[in-house]
């Protein structure tokens, strides 16, 4: 010790001065307040969309009209926010469902109604202004004896899904939903119509059961076109499909490179497959001639297959069992023969399923392709319905019944034999 000097001068500093505890409070501090805003912004969230649909659904059927607001928008936030403290002091919150947490005791014991109280009246003070969430732990929970675990079923009998607050706003949720939804897409005047105007498609069940014979060649080979248009659509599709479904596998692709190859491919598959083939069939029709209308529906579907099988068969990818590989890789294989060895065995059949099931619906699919001009029975069908002849219609319709039953029966015998 140095002579002259007190003992305190020559003590280390205190641990909170130092800068180690500075940026241990500022990282857990900030993890903490991630948690914690997570949480409330998905209750708050969740009760906002429930809150939204009730005032639609109440406003839409006591006055027709479109509205989402009963209330003045700052008493919809304050009531937004009030019912999240409250679901996340008494309950278990969607947002505590999806962190999987739950609120307890810090011995580990049932909160009491006395602890909920104070969390509730205290998150009001510790959560809204944010910055008192950056400490561990947070004051609402100091002081109401509370924090939120790792939410465990150990010891305890399952609750009836109706008992808990999450079930009980799923259910709300789902009924609401519904109501909207038939308020949207039904009215009380279709409904009328629906019961009383039967009698107007007699005509039209008249024709559709007494087909005109005298166009039957032509609808046959119009349903040939159809198969054909199917066939090449989903054959070239499937060239193109198979390998782009190595490159968007996640398990095949790693490292920084094959994550960028893996991203990009699976957003571009995500855009295409968003795209009907209604509208593929038309921007095909700008782009070819006009008398090659078939190939603009057979682009049609083959674009829209290449999206779907491609996510298909890379999800089959990224299920096969990882086992066989390592077994094939620890004999010293190279990736061409761990590819050959442990993945392609595991896949083939899959992928042959995934493709007749393709070819099920770019059959229907084409029929629809048709309807805008793409080609095939879906143009006659449509044709002979924009004319008014009935008869015609209901023959072609009739043909594209049995086509439909005949190519979904195969396919679902096929993928069987292949299951």
């Amino acid at each position: 010790m140095l002579s002259g000097y007190p003992e305190a001068y020559l003590k280390e500093r205190p641990r909170w001065m130092s800068l180690d505890a500075v940026a241990d409070f500022f990282y857990f501090g900030f993890r903490n307040l991630r948690k914690y805003l997570s949480i409330v912004l998905l209750d708050m969230g969740a009760i906002g969309i429930l809150w939204l649909l009730m005032n639609y659904v109440i406003i839409r059927l006591s006055t027709g009209r479109i509205g989402y607001a009963l209330v003045p928008w700052w008493v919809f936030g304050l009531g937004v926010v009030e019912a999240a403290a409250l679901w996340e002091s008494f309950g278990r919150s969607f947002g505590h469902r999806v962190a999987r947490v739950e609120l307890r005791r810090t011995d580990g014991g049932e909160p009491t109604a006395t602890q909920r109280i104070l969390h509730w009246l205290l998150w009001h003070v510790s959560v809204l202004p944010i910055f008192p969430l950056l400490f561990i732990p947070s004051p609402h929970e100091r002081v109401s004896g509370l924090e939120l675990r790792p939410f465990t079923m150990e010891g305890r009998t399952p609750k009836p899904w109706w008992r808990t607050s999450t079930g009980i706003y799923v259910a709300w949720l789902t009924g609401v939903a519904l109501l909207a939804a038939i308020s949207v897409t039904v009215s009380w005047e279709d409904l009328v119509r629906l019961f009383t105007k039967a009698g107007t498609t007699a005509k039209f069940w008249r024709s559709f059961f007494s087909p005109d014979t005298s166009i039957i060649l032509k609808t046959i080979r119009d349903l040939i076109v159809t198969v054909f248009m199917a066939m090449t659509a989903t054959s070239f599709a499937v060239l193109v499909a198979v390998p782009l479904s190595f490159l968007a596998a996640r398990n095949l692709m790693r490292g920084v490179v094959g994550r960028l190859i893996y991203t990009v491919i699976r957003g571009m598959m995500s855009i295409i497959r968003s795209i009907e083939p209604v509208v593929w069939a038309i921007f095909f029709l700008v782009w070819v001639r006009v008398d090659l209308t078939p190939f603009a529906g057979v682009l049609a579907l083959f674009v829209h297959s290449v999206s779907d099988l491609t996510k298909l068969y890379a999800e089959r990818l990224e299920s096969i069992d990882p086992g066989l590989i390592e077994a094939i890789a620890a004999t010293g294989a190279n990736r061409l023969q761990i590819l050959r060895y442990a993945v392609i065995p595991q896949i083939v059949n899959p992928y042959i399923s995934f493709t007749l099931y393709r070819w099920d619906i770019n059959i229907r699919m084409a029929t629809v392709v048709g309807v805008v001009g793409g080609g095939g029975i879906g143009q006659a069908l449509f044709f002979y319905l924009t004319g008014n002849l009935w008869r015609q219609a209901g023959t072609v319709m009739l043909f594209i019944i049995a086509l439909v039953w005949a190519i979904d029966y195969l396919s679902a015998r096929l993928r069987a034999k292949l299951a």
